[in-house]
């Protein structure tokens, strides 16, 4: 899978770049045919929020997090993408 990360008003940092990383490697345990994510990392004020749109063989899976604290945003994130991508899953398994 590639990751695209892209920052609006924060700059993506090493640190930051690799929780990303390895937050996203979890989500192919249930769903290997991830071709591509685009995560958009933005500052509005004082909330922090995550956006990722992934690229699946059979559509595509959209996800967005707000929170006061980057880290969390991303983790919150993470488990709305993870939760959709199994349901597409069993969508694909129906068919």
């Amino acid at each position: 899978m590639q990751i695209n990360l892209t920052g609006h008003h924060v700059e993506i940092t090493d640190s930051l770049r690799d929780y990303v990383n390895s937050k996203f490697s979890k989500l192919e345990r249930h769903f290997d045919h991830i071709t591509n994510a685009h995560v958009i990392l933005n500052v509005e004020k004082m909330q922090q929020i995550a956006e990722a749109k992934l690229n699946v063989s059979g559509g595509e899976v959209f996800a967005n997090s707000q929170h006061e604290d980057m880290y969390a945003a991303i983790d919150s994130l993470v488990d709305k993408l993870d939760r959709q991508i199994i349901k597409h899953k069993e969508k694909l398994k129906q068919k």
